[in-house]
C-alpha cells in the first residue's frame, strides 16, 4: 500500500499479494489494516498451517455489537471456533462466535475491482471478517476482533491484555492434545 501526498494522491484500486484488486476509493480510509492482514494471511498460506488465529482491533462495529465484554470471534471452521470459545471460557476471557454466512459476501462486491475493502455500515464487523476469510480459504482460520476488549477508557484507562488469557489457554489445550 502506498501513502501519497496531495489532493489527487489517492489510488482507488490496490493490488495485494494474491493478485486481487481492492476498491478502496473513499469508502473508508481507516480500513487499511485489513489490507495488511490479508497479505499476512496470504503469506501464512505457504507454510500450510494447521490453523491461523489473527487478532486486531478490526472494527468499531464490533464494539457496537458486543460492547466491551466479549471479543468478536469469526472463523471459517466451527471446530476451531469452539476450541477458542472453550479457551476463552476457561480463561475468563470470553468471545462470541459471530456469523459469516455467504449472505454477507455480496456486500463486498465492487464495480471497479475484484472486491471492496469494506461492506458498508450494516454488519460492518461481519463483512470485515468476510473480507479476511477470502484469504484464508486453504487453512482453518479464526479472527478475534478485540476492538471492544483491548482497552478501557475513563478512570480505568489503559490496555487490558486481552486476548492473551484466551490465546494462552487455547495454546495450552492444543499442546496437551
Amino acid at each position: 500500500m502506498q501513502h501519497l501526498k496531495g489532493d489527487k494522491s489517492q489510488k482507488p484500486v490496490v493490488l495485494v499479494g494474491k493478485g486481487i484488486t481492492f476498491d478502496t476509493g473513499v469508502l473508508n480510509t481507516d480500513a487499511e489494516g485489513r489490507l495488511i492482514l490479508c497479505d499476512a494471511l496470504t503469506y501464512a498460506e505457504r507454510f500450510e498451517p494447521s490453523a491461523v488465529v489473527d487478532i486486531a482491533t478490526l472494527t468499531g462495529a464490533c464494539v457496537i455489537a458486543l460492547g466491551h465484554h466479549a471479543t468478536g470471534l469469526f472463523s471459517n471452521n466451527d471446530a476451531l471456533a469452539k476450541e477458542l470459545l472453550r479457551a476463552g471460557e476457561s480463561a475468563l476471557d470470553r468471545a462470541w462466535h459471530m456469523p459469516m454466512w455467504d449472505d454477507y459476501q455480496p456486500q463486498l462486491d465492487s464495480n471497479f475491482a475484484d472486491m471492496a475493502n469494506i461492506g458498508g455500515r450494516a454488519a460492518g464487523s461481519i463483512t470485515a471478517a468476510c473480507f479476511l476469510s477470502r484469504f484464508a480459504e486453504k487453512f482453518d482460520w479464526a479472527h478475534l476482533d478485540i476492538a471492544g476488549t483491548a482497552w478501557k477508557s475513563g478512570k480505568e484507562k489503559g490496555g487490558t491484555g486481552r486476548p492473551v488469557p484466551l490465546l494462552t489457554a487455547f495454546l495450552v489445550a492444543r499442546a496437551e492434545k
